[in-house]
């Protein structure tokens, strides 16, 4: 018997029969006038898949389950292991090698062209890695050379252990700012700046010990915690931040604020305007800041010239150096650099202060530095290996940069992560391997050695205008409205860390979208939507009625489905209330259309198709709301229930109250509860 000639006849009789009063007499003719009967074996089929359900096996346990991974995970490795040992000794050091460092593994099949492409790449990246990771030091409030330190060891120790070909590691604007903002508040850096750098030092320490752990302990799901939509509002807001702050240098500024929020920065930057600033400074920053904004818009218009506005912030080190030497501007109120300490990174584990008593708040802000590097490095990092079209390895990566910055705290060196900016201009050189990060760090070394002596006329408004220029590309825009387009809670949480960031503070910025984002998945729990079912016409599906206008009411059932996967304490009560309340307007509604008719509605079938689990509170509504049901002479159906969900039930000997009314699909359901009825 086909279920749709049952919709049909229904939707029939309910235009030609208008005022019958008895349901059950109703679907008695419209069975009829399908021509069809409930046979006996088309019964016995339907009983015996229900047994099915009813007569399953007994699911595994949570610690059943828990032990079963373990000892997955167990034989995974010891599978490996017998692997090994079967192999020469020579093959097993290779293979355990390349485990723990992927370059013995793309190191053998290396060759001469692809080294040519990663110098190339590399020297374009050095080009542009100099003069940035100066900035990006000076944000972080450290000394020049500690930016050139983190591009040093960093970038050699990830082409060691990272599975990414194309991410430039080094120092970045956020990271930095993330730093300066909540170390300062500690100890001032220009008050004590031996004491702020061992609270740096000892925060990267920090912040690498995390990162490995997630990594080593598979909990990257952590990072999770701070969504796309999060990250793209806390960069935008960090972004304005950041150029604000670099009003200092562009102005020639002596005395500024040391808050980081909108308001306090431009107060900061209206009063010194008032006082003193610098018009040479300002004139000289503005010209370069132009030439190199000039040459990125000329390389995104041809691609040939990518190099372009790779070097050109070189460039105007290059000739703002050679200008203010020349010129003798910094006698004329132009700041410059002046001393930047040259020669390889110094060892600097003494410098990690565990006896301070800042310790606990310097791990909380390693904490927060930590997951949002793993975020903008492991981002990056897909992004580009998608385009590449090769995996990369999650939790690799997070062993990666977590000895990148455990062992970067021991040579002088602050947090480093993969950056956007450089590792989008190492694409567009064609670099092959992470060679082209081991030649970006010889770069750098070399530039330590030889040429910081040549930095000393340096202006620190060119510095400013390089930060800025890099600025554009961490706010997006587009992706702010393809959110909004999308999802207007996520929309919610980047305009709360965007403004949080930008009136507060950046741990206020992160925290307020945290909030948000858990805000939205406990709203969905415990507020779940509950659809009504009607047939597809001409099919056996059951779909939303609000989704498909067009799917068909049956006359005598109402069908819901929970839109979630949990029936627990948290939504259990909201969803039985929700449930009566639509039985309720459906009998008013009847009472409204037909007045000397009767109650029609004979059957609630419950799609359970959506729920994995229940807990004793659900188990309790579902107890409750059959019990109304019947006070009101309505049976309560039950419709495919997953194996942990179908289990409990029978425990609590819900499945025996309601008379065994389970099927595994709504099409037998109604067939077998009609021709009951009948």
């Amino acid at each position: 018997m086909k279920e749709r000639d049952h919709s049909e006849s229904f939707r029939s009789l309910s235009q030609v029969l208008p005022n019958t009063s008895n349901p059950a007499h109703m679907i008695q003719m419209a069975m009829a006038n399908s021509g069809s009967s409930v046979a006996a074996p088309a019964g016995e089929a339907q009983l015996d898949r229900s047994k099915w359900l009813l007569d399953c096996p007994e699911p595994p346990s949570p610690w059943q389950e828990l032990k079963s991974q373990v000892k997955e995970s167990f034989l995974t490795k010891a599978k490996r292991f017998k692997s090994l040992r079967k192999q020469p000794l020579p093959k097993r050091i290779l293979s355990i090698l390349q485990a723990v460092f992927p370059i013995f593994g793309w190191c053998r099949n290396y060759k001469l062209t692809m080294f040519k492409n990663d110098l190339m790449a590399g020297l374009t990246l050095a080009s542009l890695c100099i003069p940035q990771s100066i900035g990006y030091a000076t944000l972080a409030k450290l000394d020049p050379q500690y930016g050139l330190y983190t591009s040093v060891v960093p970038p050699l120790i990830y082409a060691l252990m990272g599975t990414s070909r194309e991410i430039a590691i080094g120092p970045v604007a956020v990271v930095s700012l993330l730093i300066s903002s909540m170390l300062q508040k500690l100890i001032d850096p220009e008050t004590d700046p031996l004491g702020y750098k061992k609270l740096v030092l000892t925060t990267t320490f920090f912040a690498g010990v995390f990162q490995a752990s997630f990594g080593l302990f598979r909990l990257g799901f952590l990072v999770d915690f701070l969504s796309h939509a999060a990250i793209v509002g806390f960069m935008g807001g960090a972004a304005i931040v950041i150029g604000l702050q670099q009003l200092k240098g562009l102005l020639g500024i002596s005395k500024f604020t040391t808050n980081t929020d909108i308001v306090s920065v431009l107060r900061a930057v209206w009063r010194s305007c008032q006082q003193q600033w610098s018009p040479h400074t300002f004139i000289l920053g503005c010209s370069f800041l132009s030439f190199i904004l000039i040459t990125r818009f000329i390389g995104k218009k041809n691609k040939k010239l990518f190099w372009l506005p790779a070097i050109a912030p070189l460039i105007a080190v290059v000739v703002s150096t050679l200008m203010v030497f020349l010129t003798k501007a910094d006698e004329h109120g132009v700041k410059t650099v002046r001393h930047i300490k040259g020669g390889l990174n110094p060892i600097s584990i003494h410098d990690l202060d565990f006896n301070t008593p800042h310790l606990g708040q310097i791990a909380k802000i390693g904490l927060i530095v930590a997951l949002v590097a793993l975020t903008e490095a492991i981002a990056v990092g897909r992004s580009f290996a998608g385009i590449k079209g090769y995996r990369l390895d999650g939790n690799k990566e997070m062993v990666a940069i977590g000895f990148v910055n455990v062992l970067g705290s021991f040579t002088s060196c602050y947090a480093a992560t993969g950056s956007f900016s450089r590792t989008a201009v190492n694409f567009a050189a064609g670099c092959e391997t992470a060679m082209s990060n081991i030649v970006m760090a010889v770069t750098v070394f070399v530039s330590l050695e030889c040429l910081t002596r040549l930095l000393y006329y340096t202006p620190i408004a060119i510095l400013a205008s390089i930060i800025l220029s890099a600025l554009p590309g961490l706010i997006d825009i587009n992706e702010a409205i393809r959110i909004w387009k999308i999802d207007k809670f996520d929309f919610l949480a980047l305009i709360g860390a965007f403004f949080g960031v930008l009136f507060a503070s950046v741990e206020i910025g992160l925290l307020v979208a945290v909030v948000i984002s858990f805000a939205k998945i406990i709203l969905i729990s415990i507020r779940p939507g509950i659809e009504t079912l009607g047939r597809m016409p001409g099919t056996d599906i059951f779909a939303d009625t609000n989704q498909y206008p067009m799917s068909v009411k049956t006359p005598g059932v109402l069908i819901f489905r929970v839109k979630s996967a949990l029936l627990c304490f948290a939504n259990a009560s909201f969803i039985e209330e929700r449930i009566m309340k639509w039985i309720n307007e459906e009998e008013e509604d009847d009472e409204n259309t037909k007045s000397n008719a009767k109650r029609k509605i004979l059957f609630v079938v419950l799609d359970m198709s959506n729920l994995i689990n229940v807990d004793t509170s659900g188990i309790t509504a579902l107890v409750e709301l059959h019990n109304y049901l019947i006070q009101i002479g309505v049976e309560l159906v039950i419709v495919n229930p997953k194996w942990q969900v179908i289990h409990k039930l029978n425990q609590a000997k819900f499945v025996n109250k309601i008379g065994g009314k389970v099927y595994l699909t709504v099409g037998e359901a109604l067939d077998a509860c009609f021709g009951l009825k009948v």
